[in-house]
């Protein structure tokens, strides 16, 4: 009898909350994947990493990398350290996981997926809302003709404001709402619509003082006229969905990007004289993104290469948005 494969040995770059939360324990359940060792700037905050998903605490992402025992990395540093971090990973020879966004410019995000495909590793960014099975239900509802033929497609990403020491008001180091919330409803767009959508305006509201983005919003359409509302921001409630309006009614999805394991989606369809609402299956997004890029290193992943595609169009068009905004200080 064949001995099993031998795991896929994750390394861990930095110790950040959504790594904490979500991403570490789906790859601490996920059957082919063992988490190896956390690397932190604080060692003490790598240590309890380590000790809940018992694994090695190890000083410095370098030391980490120089690691023999580790195949892959996940990167859940701030989106301005992302470029640096990721290429020292490709050329340590490692497989990556990075959170979203890849980097923060188009020209980076292409020059590291050029880079791990001339080295055969796999470079995926972590836009988990994608692997949700939510989102392949619409996708066929509206190929099907639940509302008729889209004409316009609303996504809005919002959360309240957080505390004025985090980093994602630090353009430098986060990135601001563009890069955080805003990949959500651009990403979106890409993945109904199509990767012809365009930017045809924006607005984004920025902190006198800092610079830092904190909120947006986005006019795109694809080449027929389809429109796209795209909304984000850290200064409203906390809102995601994704919305249809077509020839025949109108299609919601509400809590589209951040659903709970157990969470029961819901579609709402309305139509002239027809209200219906479709509860859905729960699903583990996380779960199924780190099985998915498990599987992308041992056997490459089919549409792997689709996946690379769509993360530099999403990188483009945000530059695209950042070239074309009217920016309004706050």
């Amino acid at each position: 009898m064949a001995a099993p494969p031998r795991p896929l040995r994750c390394g861990v770059l930095g110790c950040a909350d959504i790594a904490w939360r979500r991403t570490l324990p789906a790859m601490a359940a996920a059957p082919g994947i063992e988490v190896t060792a956390v690397a932190g700037r604080d060692e003490a905050k790598a240590a309890r990493f380590a000790a809940a998903f018992d694994c090695a605490s190890v000083s410095g992402y370098e030391a980490l990398l120089a690691s023999p025992d580790i195949d892959a990395v996940y990167v859940p540093l701030p989106a301005m350290l992302h470029a640096e971090w990721v290429e020292k990973a490709l050329r340590a020879g490692k497989h990556v996981l990075a959170e979203k966004p890849l980097t923060g410019d188009a020209e980076s995000a292409g020059r590291l997926l050029r880079l791990a495909g001339s080295l055969r590793l796999v470079l995926l960014e972590n836009v988990a809302f994608l692997h949700h099975a939510q989102h392949a239900h619409v996708r066929k509802l509206l190929a099907d003709g639940a509302i008729g033929d889209v004409r316009d497609f609303t996504s809005v990403f919002t959360i309240p404001p957080l505390p004025d020491d985090n980093i994602r008001y630090q353009p430098g180091v986060g990135g601001g709402a563009l890069l955080d919330m805003g990949i959500y409803p651009i990403r979106s767009a890409l993945y109904y619509l199509g990767a012809d959508v365009e930017v045809v305006h924006a607005v984004l509201r920025v902190r006198a003082r800092t610079g830092a983005v904190v909120s947006g919003r986005i006019l795109a359409c694809t080449p027929s006229g389809v429109t796209a509302d795209l909304v984000f921001g850290m200064e409203h409630s906390y809102r995601t969905s994704c919305e249809f309006a077509g020839g025949g009614g109108r299609l919601l999805l509400d809590r589209a990007f951040t659903p709970p394991p157990a969470f029961q989606p819901v579609v709402r369809v309305d139509r002239q004289d027809h209200r219906e609402e479709i509860t859905l299956r729960a699903d583990d997004q996380f779960a199924n993104v780190v099985r998915y890029f498990a599987e992308a290193v041992r056997v490459g992943a089919g549409d792997v290469d689709n996946a690379a595609s769509a993360s530099l169009r999403q990188a483009q068009l945000v530059g695209d948005v950042e070239r074309k905004a009217v920016r309004i200080e706050v």
